[in-house]
């Protein structure tokens, strides 16, 4: 854990150790209470005391339980931290972990989020998960892959990954990063001819204890459409790609991924925003990234994306596409509560 996080702990230990010693005496004075309760000749205001004690035991006890709970997320803070990449611990502090259920009682052990850094192997390993994790029962497809479906998809994917997240890709974008801080362009900009050359991207990974690839999320570098009427573009990083082992769902390794991006953009890219592209109609995803800051800025209803059939076929079909923006770097209320648009 890290040294900011154990002073956190050390601290958040040490108050919920005094509302512990508060719950005592207050559960001794009740006790004295209910005990001399034949000196008492009002029986009304004796009852109306008691249940005002009582009420007052019960808010600590539950003020007891919200810190304990805050306690588990943040002794599992590092692992949001990248095993290859940051080093400075603060960074995770400054953008909280979501309190879900799941992400505090069950999150896996011996997890890890690695960036892939272009890797050949990694992104062989990546791209024939996400096919099994996103394409296999995708929302307006079959519920299940033919072995020929599975074959044509996974070539595809593995193309797709090492076209878009290869290591000459990733070094020749932050030479023009570096070209691009000498024109003074301000992150979220509208894109200037330098910017434009910003083609950075990344895929990072979530590995088991085995090293075996449970999850990933991509970010890159590219040009997003205002739909303004005036066919504006600006250049900016976009989140994508983010797929879970099913096995693994609902136990905050999405959360995980999406902050781990975030933080490739905000930190090393130098950007405030962040976009994503996601279906309509998935539901759960557009659920999640609402609640990790997400607003949505536009709709497209004439879009297409590939559907896997019943017959095992690969096919265009139509959907909505909706975009989505995040202010970053907002700290603790703009991580809850959007943090701007």
């Amino acid at each position: 854990m890290s040294m900011h996080a154990t002073r956190l702990h050390s601290r958040l230990s040490t108050t919920a150790s005094t509302m512990g010693s508060a719950a005592r005496r207050i559960r001794t004075i009740l006790a004295l209470q209910q005990s001399s309760s034949h000196h008492t000749t009002a029986t009304t205001r004796r009852t109306s005391y008691s249940s005002s004690i009582m009420i007052m035991h019960n808010s600590i006890l539950l003020t007891l339980l919200a810190t304990t709970i805050l306690l588990l997320a943040i002794s599992n803070n590092d692992k949001f931290l990248f095993a290859n990449a940051f080093a400075p611990p603060p960074l995770i502090l400054a953008t909280p972990p979501i309190l879900g259920i799941g992400a505090v009682l069950f999150r896996p052990r011996n997890t890890k989020i690695l960036k892939s850094d272009g890797d050949g192997d990694a992104l062989v390993k990546a791209g024939k998960f996400f096919v099994d994790a996103f394409w296999t029962g995708k929302i307006g497809g079959a519920d299940s892959l033919s072995s020929t479906q599975s074959s044509s998809l996974e070539r595809q994917q593995i193309a797709e990954f090492k076209k878009r997240y290869n290591a000459k890709r990733s070094t020749a974008g932050a030479a023009a990063s570096v070209a691009a801080k000498g024109s003074n362009r301000l992150p979220g900009n509208y894109a200037t001819q330098s910017a434009s050359l910003d083609s950075r991207a990344e895929l990072v990974l979530c590995v088991d204890g085995k090293g075996e690839c449970i999850g990933c999320a991509g970010v890159e570098v590219d040009k997003i459409k205002i739909m303004d009427g005036y066919d504006t573009t600006i250049t900016g990083p976009i989140m994508s790609n983010l797929a879970i082992s099913r096995k693994y769902r609902r136990k905050g390794l999405a959360e995980d991924l999406v902050k781990s991006t975030e933080l490739i953009a905000r930190k090393e890219w130098g950007y405030d925003t962040c976009y994503l592209y996601v279906e309509k109609r998935n539901t759960p995803a557009i659920k999640l990234y609402k609640k990790l800051g997400y607003k949505t800025i536009w709709e497209d209803d004439d879009a297409t994306t590939l559907l896997p059939t019943k017959d095992g076929r690969v096919m265009n079909g139509k959907t909505t596409i909706v975009c989505m923006k995040k202010k970053l770097g907002g700290g603790l209320f703009g991580s809850w509560f959007g943090g701007g648009v």
